[in-house]
């Protein structure tokens, strides 16, 4: 017997409820960053705050139309979806308009047109088909492939538009990949590639080198292989000192690493001989794992000096505490976090920034705004927004995990994995937590395109969930 479904009544109004607070907190500090008092009128169209509100009646309509699709529509157009999608990112970089350095933009008029943002949705969907497919195993070859191709095709080509920010996103889906099976040990050594990367700017390599082959042997040493580890630790040393002394760089720092890289490939040949005789293959896997960290700490040097941006470089360094630029590459995090600090407990009040209405921060109606948040509701604003946006997670997780249909429940995550990458990073770049890569915050920053693309993303999971009693697998 069919289940007669009607969505809007079975629609999660607790999600709605707080997206729509969001959305509202949101354009009064859009409207507060561009308030002029003396300048324009309120229904201007030219100005952001009108702007946006066309952009929220859209969405408010494009919601009523996602909730008169049938669910199942989203499953069997989801390839297709995603095919478009990367057909408009390469006609971007083909013809698209150049904005602060990255050609991803299209230009209708006066109305301009990211098409990342759409892909952030059409990935997420084509993700979830990929995944939910019958007998889908994530350690077999062919579907790894298919979900890699899912992720870093559109990360790639919106890396060569030159938007990073939109690019960096797309690891979020790793932690969909995580509550779908994907082992532990594959986060922890994406934490550890982070780690050893800013590391290796803050120190020397060879400084590195040493202090991952001490955590090798330290494993070792733990894993029962005591004896092991003690010999490893004192062939490296003793091969160390023997080959300083022939190549005689005791007076040249940078010289160790000819040496180091030598002893620890004596060690190497110990240790595979010891993996074979005494049958122990998770030793030769962490043999293996050793030397591609140190592999990957050389490639990240290479990549920082040779393939990042000066600007690029600048704004990491600034962020690292390597160098102290407050009127040029810090400049809008130096204010952002005066804005912030201004605003103190409770705030300036609606209206009565004075680091907004002077106009210090740029960009503060669209990837600064939090600071307007700051400055003008103080701690009590800022920690409601993080409260609201907490919620917000928590209730989608909550919502997945009760679907009956694996696709929904990993479109899900999907969601979830993107609003809290976007909002991480948002938050993070404006109070220096993190290097300054341009990337809205769901709800409350200008733009129509992130608007339009973060509202179809939220609607089309709780359609889905509407539908969760139809949809299986």
């Amino acid at each position: 017997m069919r289940v007669t479904i009607r969505p809007y009544k079975n629609i999660d109004w607790l999600t709605v409820i707080i997206y729509i607070l969001l959305v509202a907190f949101g354009w009064m500090n859009i409207y507060a960053a561009n308030y002029d008092p003396e300048v324009g009128s309120f229904w201007d169209i030219s100005t952001e705050p009108t702007r946006q509100l066309v952009w929220i009646g859209l969405s408010v309509l494009t919601i009523g139309f996602l909730f008169l699709i049938d669910s199942k529509f989203f499953v069997e157009f989801s390839y297709i979806f995603f095919g478009l999608s990367l057909f408009l990112l390469l006609m971007a970089l083909f013809f698209g308009i150049e904005i602060n350095g990255a050609k991803a933009w299209f230009q209708f008029g006066p109305v301009r047109f990211q098409p990342a943002e759409l892909t952030k949705v059409a990935a997420s969907l084509a993700l979830a088909r990929v995944m939910s497919r019958y007998n889908f195993q994530m350690n077999r070859s062919r579907h790894t492939l298919k979900m890699g191709a899912v992720v870093f095709l559109p990360a790639m080509i919106i890396l060569l538009q030159n938007d990073t920010g939109s690019a960096l996103v797309y690891f979020a889906f790793f932690l969909v990949f995580f509550r779908e099976g994907m082992p532990a040990v594959v986060l922890f050594l994406g934490a550890l590639a982070a780690i050893v990367f800013v590391l290796s700017l803050l120190y020397e390599t060879i400084y590195i080198y040493a202090g991952l082959f001490v955590l090798f042997c330290a494993i070792i040493y733990f894993a029962k292989q005591k004896k092991t580890a003690i010999i490893s630790f004192g062939i490296t040393a003793f091969a160390f000192a023997l080959t300083v002394g022939i190549f005689d760089v005791l007076d040249k720092e940078s010289g160790y690493i000819l040496p180091f890289i030598i002893s620890v490939g004596i060690t190497s040949a110990y240790l595979v001989i010891k993996t074979v005789v005494k049958r122990l293959p998770q030793l030769g896997i962490g043999l293996f794992l050793l030397w591609a960290m140190l592999g990957y700490t050389y490639s990240t040097n290479y990549f920082f000096d040779s393939v990042l941006s000066g600007y690029q470089k600048n704004r990491i360094l600034v962020m690292i505490g390597l160098e102290n630029d407050p009127q040029g590459v810090g400049y809008n995090v130096n204010q952002s976090k005066i804005a912030i600090g201004s605003g103190g407990f409770s705030g300036k009040g609606f209206l009565e920034g004075t680091q907004t209405k002077f106009d210090f921060v740029p960009e503060q109606s669209t990837d600064f705004i939090f600071c307007t948040v700051g400055e003008e509701w103080g701690f009590l604003g800022t920690s409601m927004v993080i409260l609201l946006f907490l919620t917000l997670l928590l209730r989608i997780v909550y919502l997945a995990e009760r679907q009956h249909s694996d696709f929904s429940r990993i479109y899900g995550y999907s969601v979830v994995a993107i609003f809290f990458m976007h909002i991480a990073i948002n938050i993070g770049m404006t109070i220096g937590l993190a290097p300054v890569i341009g990337i809205p915050l769901p709800f409350f920053s200008y733009g129509g395109s992130s608007f339009w693309g973060f509202t179809v993303l939220l609607f089309i999971f709780l359609k889905l969930d509407t539908n969760r009693a139809e949809l299986i697998r």
